[in-house]
């Protein structure tokens, strides 16, 4: 369990260590679990926002259209009941967190499919409520998923799962991205335009590929299940699944708890929001489905696992927070790359440079940062308390990618990607006061300071 005040960081390890606990079972079943987390979010996000874009759809209703992520900033309402009611049936067989899972990925399988069978050009709501119903499924998995995580290793090891989780978790989303864009351009062969039937190929191989993760599921061990007070009544069950986990998280963090609140809401800003308009613009830079798939399949994946294996590894010799300051460093900058390329005009090299880049800068954030997130959760409440960091950290950039098709109106690609890079200023500045705070904490807390206090 946590203690009352942020621990202060386990003695460095050598790199032998640091890179051999990658291949440990907990990391290897992260790396599966990853995938299955990863593969629904571009399928209604980034990779839907390119089918829709060929479809003819205007950019500010993609813009409004990536709304739908939203459903994962708000994850935190349902997370209680994830943490703690048990599934008939399923709980008894597979344990309480495996049983959230394995029907969480029922709901996204069900969901992929249905959104391979609507068409845009007919009508956008029937996709509006499939993309919902496999965000809903997501975020829940997510829920189980993070939980499941945190209580599977202690602490001085959540950076290294935090990146083979990170790693499944960008295989799963090029896949995602690349993948389905290789299938269905397969499909389509020499025709031009959008092809319906190629869409409706490609969705139902990504549902088929959650399979990987059901799999993983069922032959994993169910962590160690923490004990839960009995509650007496519909009160006092409501105060420990709904209150204590927010009321915990703010007596151990006292008055940095807004400062961490604050970090964790726009530290990944820059990424989401441009993120949302990355595939309308290679449609409209005239790259086929052929040349994106190519270079997001094999530079991408390259490029971000060496990031979440850089990531995680700098994280475990030199501590989370340079590794957070670094990844939010370079998630804005590689934006620039963007807006150069928007400047550039047409090409595939610079396009393999451009997502080499960002694949690079985001796998290094995200390892930091999930180890960051795990970090302050109480394994008591993981699941409901990483659930609260991880919808704060989509809710502000999801609302405001909505609007991203509009400022492409308005401004054009070079100045929205500009912005989107001048959106990770204040991140560097809240690293690096979380950081400070974070030392003066663990200062106080060594025993020299508290027999100080004491005397």
């Amino acid at each position: 369990m946590a203690s009352d005040a942020p621990a202060s960081s386990p003695p460095p390890r050598d790199w032998r260590a640091s890179l051999r606990i990658y291949l440990s079972p907990p990391s290897l079943r992260m790396l599966a679990l990853g995938f299955a987390a990863g593969l629904p979010l571009l399928l209604v996000l980034g990779t839907l926002s390119f089918r829709l874009r060929e479809a003819g759809i205007d950019r500010s209703t993609i813009g409004y259209f990536s709304w739908v992520g939203l459903a994962y900033g708000f994850k935190w309402v349902w997370a209680p009941l994830v943490d703690r009611v048990p599934l008939p049936g399923l709980t008894r067989w597979l344990g309480r967190r495996r049983a959230w899972l394995l029907l969480a990925q029922a709901g996204v399988m069900a969901g992929l499919i249905g959104l391979a069978a609507a068409d845009p050009r007919v009508s956008l709501g029937p996709m509006v409520g499939w993309a919902l119903a496999v965000a809903f499924a997501s975020a829940t998995q997510d829920i189980a998923l993070d939980a499941f995580r945190i209580e599977s290793a202690p602490v001085d090891e959540q950076p290294a799962l935090a990146a083979s989780y990170q790693t499944g978790y960008r295989l799963a989303m090029i896949w995602a991205g690349a993948g389905v864009l290789w299938v269905a351009a397969r499909a389509q062969g020499l025709a031009v335009g959008y092809d319906q039937a190629a869409w409706q190929l490609a969705y139902a191989v990504m549902a088929a590929s959650m399979l990987l993760g059901v799999l993983t599921v069922l032959l994993s061990p169910e962590p160690a299940p923490q004990p839960l007070a009995r509650a007496r009544g519909a009160g006092e069950w409501l105060r420990t699944a709904l209150v204590e986990p927010f009321a915990d998280f703010f007596r151990r963090y006292r008055w940095q708890a807004a400062l961490i609140l604050a970090l964790i809401a726009v530290y990944r800003i820059s990424d989401v929001v441009m993120g949302i308009m990355a595939n309308p613009f290679y449609v409209d830079m005239g790259y086929t489905k052929d040349e994106v798939a190519a270079v997001t399949k094999i530079y991408g994946v390259v490029m971000t696992l060496a990031g979440a294996f850089v990531g995680g590894s700098l994280a475990l010799r030199f501590g989370v927070m340079r590794i957070l300051m670094l990844g939010a460093l370079l998630s804005a900058l590689t934006n620039l790359l963007f807006a150069w390329l928007a400047g550039f005009g047409h090409s595939v090299p610079a396009l393999i440079a451009v997502v080499s880049a960002d694949n690079l800068a985001s796998g290094i954030a995200s390892a930091a940062f999930v180890g960051y997130l795990s970090s302050l959760t109480n394994i008591s409440y993981s699941a409901t308390q990483y659930a609260l960091f991880s919808s704060l950290m989509l809710m502000l950039p999801k609302f405001v990618a909505g609007f991203s098709g509009d400022y492409v109106n308005a401004h054009g690609y070079g100045g929205f990607f500009v912005s989107t890079a001048l959106l990770g200023l204040p991140v560097l500045l809240l690293v690096a006061l979380a950081a400070r705070a974070q030392r003066q904490a663990s200062a106080q807390n060594t025993p020299s300071a508290q027999a100080g206090t004491a005397s």
